[in-house]
Parts: structure tokens; C-alpha cells; sequence
């Protein structure tokens, strides 16, 4: 399983935008728009995820810089998530 970010996303494109353009390239696992948690509207990325990883990398070359809705949009193979620390930032004040 191969997962990939497309960045530069136009706001108005749909996960069914994203599965036309892939889906040329092979078999579409899945397809994630990432949203602002307070607003609900897309930030501007998303991730695709492809089972073949010989069709994946062609979609990376054949997709990275076309436009879908209206942008010329980047794509390339997403880096693993790295665990980042929770909690708030700012020192701790004591009174």
C-alpha cells in the first residue's frame, strides 16, 4: 500500500475528483481530504492511497503538477507520521 499526498489542492475539488484522476493510474484504496477541525473546510491537501505500488509511483509522475479544479496541484509519496509531543505549548506558571 502506497499513500500519497497531494498538496496545492483547490478548495472546491471532491474525493471524487481526486478518485477520477488517480483511478487512471489503477485502483483507488482510499482517498482523504484533510479539514480544519473549527471549520470544517478543507485545508488545502489530501491523501490517496493506492494498493499497487508500481501504479502509485506512475501516478505520481503522470498527476504532479496538472490541474485538477482549476490548480496545478504537487504530488508525491506521503512520509510516514512521525509521533509529535501533545499538549499545550508555552511555559507552566506556578502562582
Amino acid at each position: 500500500m502506497t499513500s500519497i499526498h497531494v498538496g496545492n489542492l483547490a478548495r472546491t475539488a471532491t474525493e471524487d475528483d481526486l478518485r477520477q484522476a488517480f483511478g487512471q493510474y489503477g485502483a483507488v484504496s482510499t482517498v482523504n481530504i484533510i479539514k480544519d477541525r473549527e471549520t470544517g473546510q478543507p485545508r488545502g491537501f489530501a491523501f490517496v492511497e493506492m494498493a499497487d505500488n508500481k501504479e502509485a509511483a506512475n501516478a505520481i509522475n503522470e498527476l504532479n503538477l496538472r490541474e485538477i479544479s482549476g490548480r496545478s496541484i504537487t504530488v508525491n509519496e506521503a512520509r510516514p507520521r512521525t509521533d509529535r509531543p501533545r499538549g499545550g505549548g508555552g511555559p507552566r506558571r506556578s502562582w
